[in-house]
């Protein structure tokens, strides 16, 4: 069985980590890896006081009490330096318990300090250290109303690192997952899809470790990323008829090395707060993972260029209900032309708890644009008044160079997709089979 080793980073990481570990040890008790990392004690304090105390220890823990004060430069050249041999010996150990470590998931989110600083500081770590070991990174990415107001900062500032260091991102909009819990909300308040709301719902709370909805306002929204990433990792840790593993997913949707951010979405969204409705049909849960409602990120794939997309699929699925669905929507989607058949899929056969089916779809597809689009123009408005930037420049090692390196090198990745976007109109490209010899 190959093994991946969790390195939860900054507050959002570990709110995320700590939701995902819940849902994990409900399908199977085992031994976990992972390496919880905070420059403030909080929320690492909160898990070791919860009903996930006997899961850690202090020894997969690094804290600081102070903080990195909303700023990516304290994060990543001040805490990184004076933290890095301590989480290099603790990473060093979580691998040492693996027989067959694949791969590293960092989860962080990208407009705070601590999580885009350091973070994204530890994925060139892991690079030098561990070469030969994936790098998957889950980044939540601020929306535009974001409250801290240095983000944007932040953000760019760590996607050159993303860049540079990470094999596969897959990219997280608070403001979709927002919309999500509110869509449920609504339709749940409407009646539409029955009135009770089962207590343990999987999307609203963690077994009895939330028992209000809502009890704090990113709970909800840090369960759906659990549940993405316990369906990324399902193949791992279960049988099944067409299993996946991790390196796969980077070798057949990553065609060129920096473009390497996916698109997911994840359905039945409303089964997974247990609402009492009927089951949805199984072509009705391929539709929706193409259909913009259901991406954990604001795009809409369905009108832009796919160059890839793995169907990772749980539950009492069969491999032609795959290939069924495949052939159904592959008219209404668009594939670069030089790689038409383009799927990767995979079939677990032990469902999340409480469910009978889900899906996750992974796409690399340039509806991503938008996104770093409106990211570098949040920036931009602030770095031309020079707001702020007096706090990254007093940072020993941070010099403006880095600010106008980190935009430059988003602006290459924006432009890499540009350029496939306008190949969408071009025809398919028609080779000829290969002919043996005889």
């Amino acid at each position: 069985m190959t093994q991946s080793v969790v390195v939860q980073v900054g507050q959002c990481g570990n709110q995320i980590g700590c939701c995902f570990w819940d849902l994990a040890l409900r399908e199977h008790a085992a031994v976990n890896q992972a390496v919880l990392i905070d420059m403030e004690e909080g929320v690492v304090n909160e898990i070791l006081q919860g009903p996930l105390r006997d899961v850690f220890d202090s020894k997969q823990l690094i804290t600081d009490i102070s903080g990195s004060g909303n700023n990516w430069a304290v994060g990543h050249k001040v805490f990184g330096s004076l933290y890095q041999e301590q989480i290099l010996e603790k990473l060093r150990k979580s691998a040492e318990h693996c027989d067959c470590l694949q791969c590293f998931f960092i989860i962080h989110s990208m407009g705070g300090g601590t999580g885009s600083g350091l973070g994204t500081f530890l994925l060139k770590v892991l690079e030098d250290e561990f070469p030969e070991v994936y790098r998957f990174v889950t980044s939540v990415y601020p929306s535009g109303e974001d409250d801290v107001i240095t983000s944007p900062y932040n953000s760019i500032l760590a996607m050159k690192e993303l860049n540079e260091h990470a094999d596969c991102v897959l990219p997280i909009d608070n403001q979709s997952l927002f919309d999500i819990i509110s869509k449920i909300d609504l339709m749940v308040n409407s009646g539409k899809l029955g009135k009770t709301v089962k207590p343990k719902s999987l999307i609203t709370s963690s077994a009895g470790t939330f028992k209000k909805q809502h009890k704090r306002p990113f709970d909800a929204m840090n369960n759906i990323v659990a549940n993405l990433m316990l369906n990324l990792t399902s193949s791992s840790r279960f049988e099944g008829s067409l299993n996946m593993d991790i390196n796969e997913i980077s070798m057949n949707l990553v065609p060129f090395p920096q473009l390497h951010y996916l698109v997911s979405s994840l359905t039945p969204l409303y089964t997974l707060a247990d609402i009492n409705v009927p089951p949805r049909r199984l072509d009705q849960m391929f539709s929706d993972a193409f259909s913009k409602d259901y991406q954990l990120i604001q795009a809409d794939p369905k009108h832009s260029l796919y160059l890839a997309c793995a169907l990772m699929v749980r539950g009492n699925v069969q491999i032609s209900d795959l290939r069924r669905n495949i052939e159904r929507l592959k008219p209404s989607l668009h594939f670069v032309s030089w790689n038409q058949e383009g799927w990767k899929t995979s079939l677990c056969s032990v469902p999340p708890v409480g469910h009978s089916h889900s899906l996750l779809a992974l796409a690399n597809n340039t509806c991503v644009k938008p996104t770093f689009v409106e990211l570098r123009e949040r920036f931009m408005r602030l770095y031309k008044k020079k707001a702020h930037l007096h706090h990254y420049l007093q940072v020993e090692g941070m010099e403006e160079s880095c600010f106008t390196e980190a935009v430059s090198s988003l602006s290459a990745l924006i432009q890499e997709y540009n350029q496939l976007d306008a190949t969408k109109s071009m025809p398919v490209e028609d080779f000829p089979r290969l002919r043996v010899a005889v």
